[in-house]
């Protein structure tokens, strides 16, 4: 008798909700296995410790295809790299010692992309004693082969007798580190059975733990990155009762959970950075469609950042105003927009230019990102108003009056001595892009331009990249008389994430700029206020550093306790008003 079953999979999903209504929510943890004998294996403690620290582990197998691992990384929330057997040597262009051990083909090189591609998507990463040299070798560190053979003789034994479960020596955690809040204390009593380890740490790494003869015993991330590697096994003393080292997986567990719920805010709100300055490396022949290091935008880090879209300048630096100088910048101006728009065709399966705020919604709606075309320096247009018209109809949605230096529009912030304001001709011109729909932006006027502009215009205007002067005296920065008055017009002011605007003694950081944008919040309230990264025009801090690193952000804007309206309105959401609202009472369709 043959009997057929058949499965509504729809009501299955909503039977195991109503019985487990959270069950989806904790974060989904991936594990390394160790393959050996023809057969993936895993100890015990790893996945207990992290079901007890409430993940769900999930063992990636070692498997080496790129894009298969990109799928498998997508759904994951926190990556635990395990311990095994030793790394081979050649992956970091060394020659084998002889004192090297068993190493495994198998596990080397995918875990070693793998690292790679998680670092790069921001995927909270735990290493434990292989895993930490995984971390550490994947990302620039070096490793000693053997610690007995290539370092002063080591004073301790790194490999011990002992039951795993109990520890051997102790190791000392360095002050101010991560991982001594993590675990509360100066020094923790550790297992160890290692003769590799980390010679010396990555870039973007400290050294976190030493054992008493020297020996690196941890490492974390210097960038706001949440990434440690340990080189002890934490995970086998679970197995005799003992939770010293839970610590260390909850951290990993509640890092998992934060990227978990920044990862569906971006799925469900739109990610815009209001300013960037990649055409500047046109003439280096880019490859926008790769991972390009000599720029911090293209199409990978924003999938790897999962930011939506960008507003692309033509940059011009201020040079002479005479007849024949206005009509090479003129030209320049168009040339880059052509760059462009022919960068986008060349990648169309995948971006394309949006004009609108509908336009932006629609393309992410299609999986595509979005491009946005913005003009930064006034000296586009020379002294012709009709050109304000031209890159109307080109689609450009805002132009930044002036760069550092005055035009035939206004003053700047720099080489401004006498003070100049708006110009007859830039009373005209400001006029003219509120009848077209284009968006004043005073990023880098001065302050009398600045407001001379708000009694000018009609429409609300935008600072599409400038920071809080408060908090950092630099005259690209507005004073809080300016955020409140550019609040009262209606406006808004995009944080931005360039260093020199954020701190003056010493490199900025990601708490920096969100110290900024709390401050502005403060001033102005959150209707008026985002993010304006200057990416490719020396933008970029640590721990936001390019598109691939905007996710970090919106991780800062959680712990900050802001709501969801609250980081759709900073990602995007109130620039995004004040552009629909120019556009609509202008005349250009």
């Amino acid at each position: 008798m043959k009997t057929n079953f058949s499965f509504d999979m729809q009501a299955l999903d909503e039977g195991i909700h109503s019985c487990f209504p959270n069950h989806k929510e904790a974060p989904l943890i991936g594990l390394t296995g160790n393959f050996s004998d023809g057969n993936l294996t895993l100890a015990p403690g790893y996945y207990q410790s992290i079901i007890q620290a409430g993940g769900v582990p999930v063992v990636i197998p070692p498997y080496e295809d790129v894009n298969l691992l990109i799928n498998t990384l997508e759904q994951l929330d926190g990556l635990l790299l395990t311990g095994g057997g030793d790394l081979n040597p050649l992956f970091l262009h060394e020659d084998p010692i002889r004192e090297l051990h068993s190493i495994n083909p198998y596990r080397d090189r995918q875990e070693l992309l793998l690292t790679r591609l998680a670092a790069n998507r921001q995927i909270p990463i735990l290493g434990i004693c292989r895993g930490m040299q995984v971390i550490n070798a994947a990302l620039g560190g070096t490793l000693y082969q053997d610690i007995y053979a290539q370092k002063d003789t080591p004073s301790i034994k790194h490999s011990q007798d002992l039951e795993r479960s109990f520890p051997s020596h102790r190791v000392e955690l360095a002050e101010g580190s991560l991982l001594a809040r993590i675990l509360n204390a100066k020094e923790v009593a550790v297992n160890s059975f290692h003769h590799q380890a980390v010679k010396e740490a990555a870039p973007g790494f400290r050294v976190s733990a030493t054992a008493p003869d020297g020996v690196i015993e941890a490492i974390e991330s210097t960038e706001y990155k949440s990434i440690i590697g340990v080189q002890w096994h934490p995970e086998c003393f679970i197995l005799n009762q003992d939770k010293c080292m839970m610590p260390l997986f909850g951290w990993l567990i509640r890092e998992a959970g934060s990227f978990q719920k920044a990862k569906k805010l971006h799925e469900r709100l739109l990610i815009l950075d209001t300013h960037c300055d990649t055409p500047m490396f046109f003439d280096q022949h880019i490859r926008f469609h790769a991972r390009d290091p000599k720029i911090k935008v293209d199409l990978h880090k924003m999938t790897e950042g999962r930011q939506d879209a960008t507003i692309m300048v033509a940059y011009l630096e201020q040079k002479e105003r005479t007849d024949e100088a206005l009509l090479a910048a003129t030209a320049k101006a168009d040339r880059l927009l052509n760059e462009i728009e022919e960068m986008v065709a060349m990648n169309c399966t995948a971006v394309d230019i949006a004009y609108s705020p509908n336009d932006l919604y629609r393309l992410k709606q299609e999986g595509k990102k979005a491009i946005m075309l913005g003009i930064e320096n006034g000296y586009a247009i020379g002294k012709d108003l009709s050109r304000v018209a031209h890159f109307r109809k080109r689609g450009v949605v805002y132009m930044t009056l002036c760069h550092n230096g005055n035009n035939d529009i206004c003053g700047s912030t720099r080489y401004n001595e006498e003070n100049l304001g708006v110009t007859p001709f830039g009373e005209q011109v400001i006029q003219e892009m509120n009848r077209l729909g284009m968006m004043v932006d005073l990023s880098h006027s001065g302050e009398r331009t600045f407001y001379e502009t708000l009694d000018i215009s009609s429409q609300p205007v935008v600072c599409s990249h400038s920071s809080s002067r408060a908090l950092c005296d630099h005259p690209r920065n507005l004073t809080d008389d300016q955020l409140r008055a550019i609040a009262r017009k209606g406006g808004v002011v995009q944080v931005c994430l360039y260093s020199g605007f954020l701190r003056k003694e010493r490199p900025a950081h990601i708490l920096d700029a969100i110290e900024h944008l709390n401050h502005m919040v403060n001033v102005m309230g959150i209707e008026h206020v985002g993010i304006g990264s200057d990416f490719d025009g020396d933008g970029g801090i640590i721990g936001c550093n390019d598109s691939s690193e905007m996710i970090n952000l919106t991780r800062q804007l959680l712990h900050e306790r802001y709501n969801e309206e609250d980081i759709r309105r900073i990602w995007g959401g109130n620039f995004l008003r004040v552009m629909q609202q120019v556009q609509e009472n202008g005349s250009y369709k």
